[in-house]
């Protein structure tokens, strides 16, 4: 009689060295996937640690605490022995979002596109491991892992603009209805951006990033289903925050810009989006309870087997990975390959040419500017720094705020200034510590027929077919000045008047 003891050994050697194979071939296919994306690796970095993206460390954080709990909830466990399965749809997934992050970082080279090619290629990855049924289940915890993104910077950069035209053009015909016809598209817009928050979660476009963040997290907490019900309960979510959004710039209009309350418009603005936000996502949480059904946990039928992957998916996967990480290319350099054209300035304003610091003129070369000039300068007295980036397409244009903060100042306010109707800029306090301003700089977009504080507008402008030349002025002040201050407003229109000859 065979003795148990003496034959359990040799059975277990073939499976031990089975599970091996398998945990050295998965950790071989995840570093090729990490390998493949490693500049977006390095944009999560950024995301992690830098305190402009507060809000979104704080979502993450969130997210992955209801994610753990979620998991020690279920029991599961993640295991690197586990086979690979034969799926279809998540391998089409892997594939097709590691083709398109090769063709964004080509042409396009956008973070943001590439960090959400990334989160979904991961989804399409683990889907080659998890079961069926467990990995489409947790399609909302993904969407929400890449939802934790700063999408809401950039809905407020793309999306803002034509909703905020919208919202002003629906608040100037409701008052035009109730006789007041004095307040137009442009001063509603001025006066919004004056006395409201932007970047407030709850108010205006950022509540859309908000608030599909809520459905989400609600969507896999309540276990829905994705389908055509969760869409309509989607659509009626972003109508309730369009809405809540219209109603509180019509009441901010009419108390601080018709009864000229500023001071009680101001003290609004925070309450009446807070309110308005929690009242939206409070009715689109009822709909979800009731109109949207469970997720289906049938029992699988007794026939239902893992189908595992046949033995050359994995090296023709491990190859394919390999080949588009040797394939991969960044968008070329192009920029700074104009001369800047002098301008005419009076006499009494003196400049000074300062050199650009080798990382802003690689930056400046990377996004595609034509030309770019930095001078000290003094004018009647006032001292401070200039630059004038010129530039056929947005990227190379950015909101001075953060270079500002990058260079170790704190911005106090940031708000839009009328030199004259038709000329807006945007007039900025700084300061070395949060107790007090202690200078002031201005900035404008300007092309030939068009100028703007709006960065939005900016980026819009470029997508007419035939594209024209924009500069962005950023004026530095060594000292605080008024928004007011008779020699900087003459100052800005020598600036304007001079850009405008030269672009024309």
């Amino acid at each position: 009689m065979m003795n148990r003891n003496h034959v359990a050994p040799s059975l277990n050697k073939p499976a031990n060295r089975f599970a091996g194979q398998s945990v050295i071939a998965n950790l071989l296919l995840i570093t090729l996937w990490l390998w493949l994306f490693q500049p977006v690796l390095a944009y999560f970095r950024l995301i992690l640690t830098q305190e402009d993206f507060r809000t979104n460390q704080l979502v993450l954080l969130g997210i992955l605490l209801l994610l753990g709990w979620q998991i020690y909830q279920q029991r599961l466990r993640p295991r690197l022995d586990a086979p690979l399965r034969w799926r279809p749809v998540p391998l089409l997934l892997v594939l097709s979002t590691a083709v398109a992050f090769l063709l964004t970082e080509r042409y396009l080279d956008i973070n943001m596109l590439s960090a959400l090619l990334f989160g979904l290629g991961s989804y399409g990855l683990a889907g080659l491991w998890l079961p069926a049924e467990k990995w489409r289940h947790g399609l909302p915890a993904a969407l929400l892992l890449i939802g934790a993104l700063p999408f809401g910077t950039h809905l407020q950069t793309f999306v803002g603009y034509p909703m905020r035209l919208a919202t002003a053009a629906l608040v100037r015909d409701g008052l035009h209805l109730m006789g007041i016809g004095s307040v137009g598209v442009d001063t509603i817009l001025v006066f919004e951006n004056g006395v409201s928050k932007i970047d407030l979660p709850c108010s205006g476009v950022q509540s859309l990033w908000t608030g599909l963040l809520f459905l989400l997290a609600a969507t896999w907490l309540e276990q829905k289903r994705l389908g055509l019900k969760w869409l309509l309960t989607a659509v009626f979510l972003l109508l309730l925050l369009f809405l809540t959004n219209f109603l509180r710039v019509a009441i901010l209009v009419l108390v601080g810009e018709v009864a000229q309350w500023r001071l009680l418009a101001e003290m609004l603005h925070v309450p009446l989006g807070v309110l308005g936000f929690v009242l939206a996502c409070g009715g689109t949480l009822l709909l979800l309870r009731y109109f949207v059904p469970f997720i289906s946990h049938a029992p699988a039928l007794p026939a239902t087997t893992p189908t595992l992957a046949p033995r050359w998916l994995r090296p023709a996967l491990l190859l394919a990975l390999l080949a588009f990480g040797l394939l991969y290319t960044a968008r070329p350099v192009t920029g700074l390959t104009g001369t800047a054209v002098p301008l005419t300035l009076p006499l009494e304003l003196q400049l000074t040419p300062e050199p650009l610091k080798p990382d802003e003129q690689a930056w400046l070369e990377k996004d595609g500017a034509d030309t770019a000039v930095r001078y000290r300068f003094n004018w009647r007295g006032h001292t401070g720094s200039m630059i004038l980036i010129t530039s056929h397409t947005w990227r190379a244009h950015h909101r001075p705020e953060r270079c500002f903060e990058v260079y170790g100042l704190t911005l106090h306010d940031s708000r839009p200034h009328l030199v004259t109707p038709d000329f807006p800029l945007r007039y900025v306090l700084l300061g070395d510590t949060a107790d007090a301003p202690r200078v002031s700089a201005a900035y404008w977009f300007q092309s030939a027929t068009q100028t703007t504080d709006d960065y939005a507008t900016r980026i819009w402008a470029d997508a007419q077919l035939q594209r024209e030349p924009w500069v962005l002025v950023s004026i530095l002040f060594d000292s605080h000045l008024p928004a007011h201050h008779p020699d900087t407003e003459e100052l800005y229109h020598a600036l304007h008047t001079a850009v405008g000859t030269t672009i024309e």
